[in-house]
């Protein structure tokens, strides 16, 4: 049996200097390797992508980032993608394909930010664009040019569904998250339960209904120094559990 459970995060594509390059955020690796007590294992993103179900046959959890780049629209829907949007369709590629994989094979899967809206967009809903365009929606985006703590502080408040599986970890209906998006969901997928929404009504959290699995998929950030916030700490400790489990089951099997 694995002393720590392996959990895989998929790469950004991007250039680095001159050189195409797989990229993950350190704080999304730090986030896993400390808050979640987890191996860490990067996925690389590729076209065409690795086989993804023997990858995923191989972990015991799925941790999927947020990122600079948006999904392309055409994943979602007929409209064009506006001027200046940045995105990363090898991510899109392997993580779109990734996601119902990993639910088939009961594979725990935390999702923050770009991560939230890739599993909704793969198991069949749509996105806002441009939420701070939307009639009735607030500006969700982080102040321009702030430094990382002001951009990553808490920014609004989110209410749980009490039935949910954030709701024991906040042990409370309501919990301060910090706010740096300008996308979001419109239309969820069928098959996911609301988990959190803002006070305009923006859904900030889901997960697989219940019995369907572990998912959980947040449009804040938790992995932001969570050793300074509870409620994000707790975020990864139940994935690590969940992912513990499933390493044990596997051990055991």
């Amino acid at each position: 049996m694995r002393a720590k459970p392996w959990i895989g995060i998929p790469a950004d594509t991007k250039e680095v200097g001159l050189h195409p390059s797989q990229v993950v955020g350190d704080k999304y690796v730090n986030a896993i390797a400390d808050a979640a007590d987890a191996i860490p294992l990067i996925l690389p993103s590729l076209s065409p992508g690795l086989p993804f179900e023997s990858i995923l046959e191989s972990l015991d959890g799925l941790f999927l980032t947020g990122a600079y780049s948006n999904i392309e629209p055409r994943h979602y829907g007929n409209e064009p993608s506006y001027p200046g949007n940045l995105h990363d369709p090898v991510r899109d590629e392997n993580t779109l394909g990734l996601i119902p994989t990993a639910i088939k094979l009961g594979l725990p899967v935390l999702a923050v930010c770009r991560g939230m809206q890739e599993v909704n967009v793969a198991l069949g809903g749509s996105l806002h664009q441009k939420v701070q365009e939307v009639e009735g929606l607030s500006d969700h985006r982080e102040p321009d040019a702030a430094p990382l703590d002001i951009r990553y502080a808490p920014a609004h408040s989110v209410t749980l569904n009490p039935t949910g599986i954030l709701w024991p970890i906040a042990g409370s209906d309501e919990v301060q998250v910090n706010s740096l998006h300008g996308q979001g969901v419109r239309d969820l997928a069928p098959g996911l339960r609301v988990e959190a929404t803002a006070g305009d009504g923006l859904i900030e959290a889901f997960s697989l209904e219940p019995d369907q699995g572990f998912l959980l998929a947040v449009q804040w950030h938790p992995e932001w120094k969570p050793r300074h916030y509870p409620f994000y700490l707790g975020i990864f400790q139940r994935f690590g559990q969940v992912c513990r489990e499933r390493a044990a089951a596997r051990g055991s099997g």
